[in-house]
């Protein structure tokens, strides 16, 4: 994986820990999740820390030829990596590699460890807490994705609603991996997980 430098650290790292930014068309800083659009680029550390950092501290705009950040750029940036992930969960889902319900999930727990389980952040914890524990005493656990809600993951999979689902290994599989480890920067990604640990 290529290497990048972030603009407020001034320190090389893979890019899968950056997130590039661009200059628009209008003179504004815009998040480029993909890495793809034209035009020099400059990249800063995945989490919500260092963007305020380069924004307050003049970074971007020094990198990127005094184009502005918008006062939502953290937010945004936030918003495109749900976006991502919910859209490699929908791509993994239609190549039959997400199991999606408890029992499908119960099934599959027990036959092989998924790359990742996928946990409503509003589902009830009777049912998250059956699938922890199988997954613990089978594969020693297994990454949990708990923070986007039942309707919005239902929405990227094609149901009124998801609570449960498991993400086998695969191409997004490693892609949403990526997506999530950026996205932990601005916002805990299992937030029940923690709580449990509290209470």
């Amino acid at each position: 994986m290529r290497e990048r430098r972030c603009v407020v650290t001034q320190q090389t790292g893979p890019e899968a820990g950056l997130i590039r930014f661009v200059a628009g068309p209008d003179g504004a800083i815009v998040p480029d999740i993909a890495a793809k659009l034209p035009g020099r680029g400059a990249w800063v550390t995945a989490d919500a820390e260092h963007v305020a950092l380069a924004i307050k501290r003049g970074r971007l705009a020094r990198a990127l030829d005094g184009a502005k950040a918008d006062e939502r750029l953290i937010a945004d940036v936030e918003a495109l990596l749900v976006r991502k992930a919910l859209s490699l969960l929908g791509l993994a889902r239609r190549a039959g590699d997400l199991a999606v319900g408890m029992d499908a999930v119960r099934i599959g727990l027990k036959a092989q460890r998924p790359a990742w389980r996928i946990e409503a952040s509003d589902g009830s914890v009777d049912g998250r807490s059956k699938l922890d524990r199988l997954a613990l005493g089978k594969w020693g656990g297994v990454p949990v994705a708990g923070c986007f809600p039942a309707e919005q993951l239902g929405q990227a999979l094609g149901r009124d609603h998801v609570v449960h689902a498991a993400l086998a290994e695969s191409s997004q599989s490693r892609a949403f991996g990526e997506i999530m480890g950026k996205l932990s920067g601005f916002r805990d990604i299992d937030p029940a997980r923690k709580a449990g640990e509290s209470g």
